[in-house]
């Protein structure tokens, strides 16, 4: 057993009891919030984990990955009918409304013809959409008891969670364990109707499949591909926050669109996610004060950031993602050549543990200057793994970023640090002036 807190060995298996926050600790932490100006959020995905960031002096969620919430045993079957049948109800009904717009403009035997082949196009429709919103609808209420938790749990504070961000495939068996499957099947003499289900689920994730999904149909992709995803994961955060508005509970939803390039990617989302919200305050009678933000991860985003400021409501930097497109390393793969990197001195240190302040942390600073200039009261943080490295938390500082978001057991350094940063830079100030 090793004491990770004095590096001490002991023979054997100790008994451990969870970590508690002693009262010298909380003075000692207390003493540092008073300082500090950077707030510190944490990355939760369930009310347990946003509960235990609370206890840590969170003060709100900066990320939470809906996608996390899909796994879990009870939505993964609705999640897998939602994706395989989304693709043939989307053009399905792209099929429809070309064969609708050709049928106004025929005449005669052509309108004939063309009222079949609607009539044949709708029938082959039915079944994959009613699949994929019975699906939808089995997810909603879900989804809507997930956000009901977290904003509960961090009652009066803000709670950024973002839309569906992975791509679809990772929800689904892999290609090579089905193929696997079917060739047993076969071999073994399975059922028709077991070897047919296997094979469209085969060739479903053979058409959701990529060479490269990190950079694929993925984040703000996906909702523009499937704006029903968004409407349905926008009406759950709407529906749990006006519920909780009406049991006098306030709650400050912030809706994060990932992997935004474009700020017409953006406008389309947020039209999706605005649209939602009347209908929900029409429905329910309570407007829910949330906001509209994206992810600035992609690095066309960052250098964009004056135009798409001029309609996100919020910024937090993925910087995660933007290390792994700004430097074109893999984060899953790069630990085969940093650790040489970094003994040749090539890099100062890892870029995925304390941020590359000279290029990616350029990039950065520039986003905020370009965002605040279109948008002056634009909130701004990060939410990636930097958030806890106190070297990239004196950046944020120095660059005027409202917080810093990281997982919940790194708060109370995210906290010392940013304390830390503040007097550091505070002294430096009272130097200068008085020279």
């Amino acid at each position: 057993t090793l004491d990770g807190s004095t590096g001490r060995i002991f023979a054997g298996k100790v008994r451990t009891l969870p970590p508690e926050m002693h009262d010298e600790f909380r003075v000692f932490m207390e003493w540092a919030d008073d300082i500090r100006g950077l707030r510190v959020r944490a990355n939760a995905d369930t009310p347990r984990d946003a509960k235990q960031a609370r206890e840590f002096g969170a003060q709100g969620i900066g990320l939470c990955r809906t996608e996390h919430m899909f796994f879990a045993e009870d939505r993964l079957p609705w999640v897998r009918q939602m994706i395989l049948n989304a693709p043939a109800a989307k053009r399905g009904r792209a099929q429809v409304q070309r064969l609708e717009a050709e049928m106004a403009a025929a005449t005669g035997e052509r309108r004939a013809e063309i009222g079949r082949r609607l009539e044949e196009a709708k029938e082959r429709l039915a079944e994959p959409d009613r699949k994929y919103r019975e699906a939808l609808d089995a997810i909603l209420p879900l989804q809507r008891e997930d956000f009901r938790g977290l904003l509960k749990a961090m009652e009066g504070l803000p709670v950024t969670i973002r839309t569906l961000d992975p791509p679809l495939h990772e929800f689904l068996p892999s290609f090579e364990d089905l193929a696997i499957e079917v060739a047993l099947l076969r071999e073994r003499g399975g059922s028709e109707k077991q070897l047919a289900e296997k094979e469209s689920l085969m060739r479903t994730v053979e058409e959701l499949r990529e060479f490269n999904p990190m950079l694929g149909h993925r984040g703000c992709r996906l909702g523009i591909t499937f704006p029903e995803i968004t409407e349905m994961q926008a009406q759950a955060i709407l529906e749990a926050a006006s519920a909780l508005i009406q049991e006098k509970t306030r709650v400050f939803p912030e809706i994060m669109i990932p992997l935004v390039g474009d700020v017409r990617e953006f406008r389309d989302q947020r039209a999706v996610v605005d649209r939602i919200a009347r209908e929900v305050a029409t429905r329910t009678g309570v407007e829910v004060p949330y906001l509209v933000g994206t992810m600035i991860e992609v690095p066309r985003a960052a250098l964009m950031a004056e135009e798409i400021a001029g309609e996100a409501q919020f910024f937090s930097f993925g910087t995660n993602d933007l290390t792994q497109m700004t430097f074109g390393y893999s984060r899953d793969d790069a630990g085969k050549f940093l650790p040489e990197y970094i003994d040749k001195g090539i890099l100062p240190q890892d870029p995925f543990v304390s941020l590359d302040t000279a290029g990616v942390g350029q990039l950065v600073r520039g986003a905020v200057e370009a965002g605040r200039g279109a948008r002056p009261d634009l909130k701004v943080g990060i939410c990636g793994e930097h958030g806890g490295d106190p070297a990239s938390i004196d950046f944020c500082y120095r660059q005027g970023l409202d917080y810093v978001s990281c997982s919940p057991f790194r708060v109370p350094i995210a906290r010392l640090a940013a304390a830390q940063s503040t007097l550091r830079h505070r002294t430096g100030a009272e130097t200068e002036t008085q020279a």
